[in-house]
């Protein structure tokens, strides 16, 4: 197997749990060039990926004339097209260029008649963490008899360090106290702790021992200004709307703990080794059990109910009933 692609067109948390497939590939096929299928603005976290020969952007393909797009796929001269993501649009490219290997999962029906290796594999109703059922998708193919714990998934992340924060960034980490990232809101891809949760928690953090930073878009600072956020009774360094996706990522691996939802910096986070707060739903498939961040100093607070009242609105309330105090005393422990 000489150039492997790695279809993953989603969200940067789910790219995030798709890197220890790369892992797994290179320890099994050494001498391959592993080739990352990713949209436009999660290649920033691809690029760290040690395993990982050249990034391909859906975005600019996709935007390319139907005979154009062929083409760029047979320019790839791939020998293996993995569809841990499945699109249709996707598979069907890969057949028409010819690629000799396309393996996707029988529960896509286009699979059946654009990939000719099948996989079965059931996310929805799997017991598995999403980063083993990646693990999962490639297991025969890698001539292996067991799925990793979740306990040696770290050791297959392969991010490399990043270059350091700019030197206004790299300023505002204080070395006699814990540097700890919020990030508050989603983007909506996920249920949110809420803003008078998140205030009450910063207000909580004593300000001799935790250095406190915000961060997000722009957008969400502007909901954040809207709901009231900014009512601290300390000093919090506000970096909503100021990071590109390259400077979010060198300022996480230099910082010491980060609090957030289910979200691609928490799961950014949780693959650096930094002490990584998840906070959680209890409703399937949303739960830790599925998405919870992996990593050496990574943990979740969850309530323990089995719940699904509010499975089809954007508001928690079983998450939101997790209170403030419980995150400081873990960030308390974090500091010890």
């Amino acid at each position: 197997m000489k150039r492997i692609i790695v279809s993953r067109t989603d969200s940067i948390g789910d790219v995030v749990l798709t890197l220890p497939i790369l892992g797994w590939l290179k320890s099994s096929f050494p001498s391959s060039d592993i080739l990352f299928l990713g949209k436009s603005y999660t290649k920033p976290v691809v690029h760290l990926s040690e395993n990982v020969t050249e990034f391909i952007d859906w975005d600019k393909i996709r935007k390319l004339p139907p005979k154009e797009q062929v083409s760029a796929f047979r320019k790839l001269n791939a020998d293996l097209i993995i569809h841990v993501f499945p699109v249709s649009e996707i598979a069907m490219l890969a057949k028409k260029a010819g690629i000799p290997e396309r393996l996707g999962t029988t529960n896509r029906l286009y699979h059946w008649t654009t990939c000719n290796m099948l996989v079965s594999l059931s996310r929805k109703n799997s017991s598995l963490h999403e980063a083993q059922l990646n693990l999962k998708l490639i297991k025969k193919l890698c001539q292996k008899r067991e799925i990793p714990s979740l306990e040696a998934i770290p050791d297959l992340y392969g991010l490399k360090k990043p270059e350091p924060p700019q030197k206004k960034l790299a300023a505002m980490v204080d070395s006699e106290r814990l540097n700890v990232i919020i990030h508050p809101k989603s983007k909506g891809s996920a249920r949110e702790w809420g803003t008078d949760n998140f205030r009450a928690l910063i207000n909580s953090l004593e300000e001799e021992k935790f250095n406190v930073f915000i961060t997000g878009t722009e957008s969400e600072g502007e909901i954040l200004e809207k709901e009231g956020f900014f009512d601290f009774s300390r000093q919090v360094h506000n970096l909503l709307g100021k990071l590109s996706l390259e400077d979010l990522i060198s300022f996480i691996s230099s910082s010491d703990a980060l609090v957030a939802g289910s979200t691609g910096p928490l799961h950014i986070a949780a693959a650096y080794g930094i002490h990584a707060i998840g906070l959680y739903p209890p409703i399937k498939p949303m739960h830790p059990g599925r998405w919870a961040p992996v990593g050496k100093n990574a943990l979740f607070l969850v309530k323990e109910k089995k719940c699904t009242d509010c499975r089809n609105t954007n508001i928690c309330e079983c998450l939101r009933s997790i209170p403030p105090e419980q995150v400081r005393l873990k960030l308390e422990q974090a500091n010890e």
